[in-house]
């Protein structure tokens, strides 16, 4: 597609946590966008503010539901590729988004909400392994429809993870000793959540993303949790003693958290133990990686991320 000609954008759940990333991606790359919201003017004074934000950047605000199969048909109608960005909660709900993208019939490219490991090609347990499932069944229900679709795997958001510097079992940064899951050595992809929206954007008119899995692996930003922690270590000049978790106490751990710290806990093994976000080996047949095919991109390595920290 020429560049003068770039595909209307329709967002669903584009005020939710990666959804804003994703909209001013698409407002900020030259798309028309669009972003389904239930509410025009919310009473909530934030999302008030995010919705003028979206508006001021060129963005329509469409009035529906995800739950009014009419106001849904609508605005799918109005777009030509639909990026879902659902929360977790209603990731089964996508059935009514493809029902009313089937129906409208003229969205060229579907991303259902995804953004994590690649659930097809997964190690978890549960319960992660359940909410994995659910969206595996939303990827088989898009491909019975025969609707071209595009899923990205984003890997660890860089805004949740880093922070804690990669621990999963603790909820601030290391003063004194650093909680590492296994041994350390296998490697994690971390993601500012602002390029995962830009690359998610970058593929929605890329034919070499079309029907493919889109995975968001950049070099710069792929490395163990030992050299995270002597990366950081370095900047801050401190050395934190190492408490290395064998797999057998996380899986005892993932059993007896309650939620939705249990799932936590299961991705955390699936990625730092089991290697569930470098361990595939990209083919052709069924995956693209997003800094090979957009190498102009800049994004924000790891190195430049934990420097918001310091």
């Amino acid at each position: 597609m020429a560049s003068d000609a770039k595909s209307k954008i329709l967002v669903i759940g584009g005020t939710g946590y990666i959804g804003k990333h994703v909209v001013a991606a698409s407002a900020r790359l030259g798309h028309p966008t669009l972003a389904l919201v239930r509410d025009t003017a919310p009473s909530d004074p934030a999302k008030a503010q995010l919705l003028k934000t979206f508006q001021d950047s060129g963005v329509t605000l469409l009035k529906g539901d995800l739950y009014d199969h009419g106001s849904l048909v609508s605005a799918v109608k109005a777009a030509d590729v639909v990026i879902s960005t659902l929360g977790a909660m209603q990731i089964a709900e996508q059935t009514k988004l493809i029902a009313a993208i089937k129906e409208a019939g003229n969205v060229k490219r579907f991303f259902p909400s995804e953004f994590g490991l690649d659930v097809d090609r997964t190690g978890a347990v549960e319960p992660a392994k359940s909410i994995f499932a659910i969206k595996a069944g939303i990827r088989r229900a898009i491909e019975g429809e025969d609707i071209p679709y595009t899923y990205v795997v984003a890997n660890y958001f860089a805004g949740y993870s880093l922070p804690t510097i990669g621990q999963v079992l603790s909820p601030a940064p290391p003063t004194d000793n650093v909680v590492i899951l296994g041994d350390g050595e296998t490697k994690v992809v971390f993601v500012d959540e602002a390029d995962i929206g830009a690359y998610t954007v970058l593929a929605a008119d890329d034919p070499r993303a079309e029907n493919k899995v889109l995975y968001i692996k950049p070099p710069a930003n792929t490395l163990s949790h030992n050299e995270l922690v002597a990366l950081w270590e370095k900047k801050t000049g401190k050395t934190f003693q190492r408490v290395y978790v064998p797999e057998d106490a996380v899986l005892k751990q993932i059993q007896e958290a309650p939620i939705p710290m249990n799932i936590i806990f299961s991705i955390g093994h699936a990625s730092y133990i089991k290697g569930d976000q470098t361990n595939i080996e990209i083919a052709p047949s069924f995956g693209v990686e997003a800094s090979e095919l957009y190498p102009d991109v800049k994004y924000t390595t790891v190195d430049d991320l934990l420097n918001r920290f310091l």
